[in-house]
């Protein structure tokens, strides 16, 4: 099911989630409503993290860590897709050292000012912030090595605009690599809302199959989808009960079928148009 996700509200929530940070209070998501959910715990391990602005670590919206699967090498060129303040941008930076680039594009005036201040702090002088939208990306075709996204796929009004613009700035051989929120088999309309308002009150969450297909239709080919964290009925007990829910009724219409995945694929080396 591919739910469009109102432009106007998703830059509202993150201009609020940036304002929120700015006064030092951790910042909520699409996909969470708090520092301690289930989505957004335990992402980054602290070592990664120690050295980085606390703006960019209480700002991190994501529901994964996509700089983990992205086999990022020194001198390549990266793109992060809804890049918020920053933190996997830096991450990025870090890896593919001085003679690569990083690329953060996000549609908020607000998080891209606290990203410009987080790479201040770093010294990140390989990374510049792009504003614009992920289904219009503002760079050259076959430009990018390696296109990353922290939950941000997941809430396009346009996915498969998303996909194919990720897939042009991309030279071939470039490999995309994001963490996003995906659903697996059938699960009743009002079950899966209820759940997904849990997991994230605008996750327009894919099916794996239609997610597959939607990566296909752009060109991607080698597309694996890792689940990574499952969410259980049980988890959202009291929200489920707020909704009139029981979680141990619906568990076995939702167990499994709900989670967090990395998302892998590639540009054919000989694309059409490459």
């Amino acid at each position: 099911m591919d739910r469009p996700v109102p432009r106007n509200a998703l830059v509202e929530m993150y201009a609020r989630a940036a304002h929120g940070v700015a006064v030092g209070v951790a910042g909520s998501t699409a996909c969470a409503t708090e520092a301690a959910h289930p989505v957004t715990r335990n992402l980054y391990d602290a070592a990664q993290i120690a050295e980085l602005p606390e703006a960019a670590v209480l700002a991190s919206l994501g529901c994964g860590n996509p700089t983990a699967l992205a086999g990022l090498l020194p001198g390549e060129t990266v793109l992060d897709l809804g890049s918020g303040a920053g933190i996997d941008a830096l991450l990025s930076a870090r890896r593919v050292g001085p003679t690569g680039k990083v690329y953060g594009l996000d549609m908020t005036d607000e998080m891209l000012a606290i990203a410009e201040e987080n790479k201040r702090r770093a010294g990140a002088a390989n990374i510049e912030f792009l504003e614009g939208e992920i289904e219009r990306i503002p760079l050259p075709d076959a430009s990018i090595d390696v296109v990353i996204s922290n939950c941000v796929i997941n809430l396009s009004a346009d996915k498969d605009r998303a996909l194919r613009e990720a897939f042009r700035v991309l030279r071939p051989g470039g490999r995309l690599a994001v963490a996003d929120v995906v659903t697996r088999g059938e699960i009743p309309v009002q079950i899966r809302e209820s759940v997904l308002r849990w997991i994230g009150c605008m996750c327009g969450a894919l099916d794996e199959n239609d997610y597959r297909s939607k990566l296909a239709a752009a060109g991607f080919a080698g597309i694996e989808i890792e689940p990574t964290r499952v969410y259980r009925a049980e988890d959202a007990r009291a929200f489920l009960a707020e909704q009139g829910l029981d979680a141990g009724a619906i568990a076995a219409q939702v167990d499994g079928k709900v989670f967090s995945a990395f998302v892998r694929a590639t540009k054919p080396a000989h694309a059409p148009g490459a």
